[in-house]
């Protein structure tokens, strides 16, 4: 897991996301590009790679 986690916090820093970990749950914050906060919490691993990937395909505003 942790070859996952640190894949999942470059994609992260990548996309312009802060990241915190509380315990084995996910908070992503991005303030770049966005005409409001984006923030989702509570996340588990396979949660926060979906949410990743998803802006990833988007492009940078994430829609």
């Amino acid at each position: 897991m942790p070859d996952r986690e640190a894949h999942l916090r470059t994609l992260a820093e990548r996309l312009m996301f802060s990241v915190e970990q509380t315990g084995d749950r996910f908070t992503f914050t991005r303030t770049a590009d966005v005409s409001r906060p984006v923030r989702e919490a509570g996340l588990t691993i396979d949660q926060a790679e979906e949410l990743l990937e998803t802006w990833k395909l988007r492009g940078p505003h994430g829609g």
